[in-house]
């Protein structure tokens, strides 16, 4: 038998049993409402799709590319930051295209953890916030984050009772799951403040950058002054643009750690098909009303969630952001935990939904709805809950 350290350091993914489940109850002929995975079901933008087809006739774009991303995909993610952010950023030195957020993550943590590194990720925290440093070697202290918890307070005593000191810190706002929030700038001030006194790198995934409601608008990290010097932002338009399948993803910021990634991106790939990256500046500095449009999609979906497990009797908080539903799991049902209960959704409502002890500490009294179906599914999904909560 042969053994694999840095596997075995990893647990296994609990995401897996439910979707075991699912899937074989769908090959029973039973119609499982799916609103687990947080994959967007809707189509990108049409006039990046005729881009893409468009680029694609061209053979000269079916050649290698360039690793760190075209030039004109950079400025235009250089471009986008001014105008929406009012960041300057400069397209050779503080900007990466990556193959995805999740891969940029992934290869940056491999590029800058040793082993016996400390981070310091949220938890509950999308999983390869904590596991890409796993991956790496590195070790991980926890951040509580969720409703009525002082992220600031939590995050200093994790640094203090962590030795040696912690050289990272990732966060992620809006919070995959828990969909927390930051007000304004003054939590990032505070990060950057202490980051600066105490060496520390920071990352911040901003994954969720235009999903938001109610008229809240999430701040940009890098708006705080100071805030290159020590960190980068992820930016994905997996979601802005509903483009999940097409791994586009990018990281900008400081020029040291920027400059990490793309050393080690170059050893590790030559970019995506080019044909994507042409039709992703064609997004990027494109007409903007789609992303409203899918913004207002995802709205209505959260709307009609809240409203119909509100009534149902599965009392929860609306949130600002992102494109999920983090939900305490009703006081009947809280002795079986997350997984049970997921299970037990599949099998009695139809319905599937995320454990919330897949995304770590913190999360097993949790689960999350991805709002990945239409209203009618929706609706659906909620009458199947109503009855199972009814039972219970």
């Amino acid at each position: 038998m042969f053994e694999f350290n840095r596997i075995k350091r990893l647990p296994p993914y609990v995401f897996a049993i439910v979707n075991a489940l699912k899937m074989d109850y769908r090959r029973k002929g039973e119609d499982i409402i799916d609103l687990g995975m947080g994959n967007p079901d809707m189509c990108a933008p049409k006039h990046v799709i005729d881009k893409l087809c468009e680029a694609a006739k061209n053979p000269k774009n079916h050649r290698y590319s360039a690793s760190k991303g075209i030039t004109q995909l950079r400025v235009a993610i250089t471009e986008w930051y001014k105008r929406r952010y009012d960041v300057d950023l400069d397209p050779e030195s503080e900007a990466v295209v990556t193959i995805g957020s999740k891969e940029g993550l992934s290869h940056l943590a491999l590029a800058t953890i040793q082993p016996g590194d400390v981070v310091m990720t949220p938890a509950p925290a999308y999983p390869i916030h904590p596991y890409s440093v796993i991956i790496a070697g590195g070790e991980v202290t926890s951040i509580p984050i969720g409703p009525d918890i002082d992220f600031f307070a939590e995050m200093e005593k994790a640094f203090k009772k962590t030795w040696p000191r912690p050289k990272m810190l990732i966060i992620n706002f809006p919070h995959n799951p828990t969909t927390t929030v930051v007000e304004g700038l003054d939590l990032f001030k505070r990060i950057v403040d202490f980051a600066k006194e105490n060496n520390i790198i920071v990352i911040h995934d901003f994954a969720y950058a235009d999903l938001t409601f109610d008229d809240y608008k999430a701040p940009s990290f890098l708006q705080v002054p100071g805030a290159k010097d020590v960190g980068v932002e992820f930016f994905s338009l997996t979601k802005s643009y509903s483009m999940a399948g097409w791994r586009v993803g990018f990281c900008v910021g400081n020029k040291d750690v920027i400059n990490a990634l793309i050393k080690i991106k170059s050893y590790l790939d030559y970019g995506m098909f080019q044909p994507i990256q042409i039709a992703s500046i064609v997004a990027l500095r494109g007409p903007q009303d789609c992303v409203e449009e899918f913004r207002q999609v995802y709205q209505s979906r959260r709307n009609a969630l809240i409203k119909g497990l509100n009534k149902a009797g599965w009392h929860m908080e609306s949130p600002k952001a992102t494109m999920f539903v983090w939900a305490g799991i009703p006081e009947p049902f809280r002795k079986m935990g997350s997984l049970e209960f997921c299970k037990f959704l599949i099998t009695e409502a139809k319905v599937a939904v995320s454990p919330g002890i897949g995304f770590g500490e913190g999360g097993d009294n949790y689960v999350r709805f991805a709002l990945v179906e239409n209203e009618h599914r929706i609706k659906q999904a909620v009458a199947g809950i109503k009855k199972v909560l009814n039972k219970g």
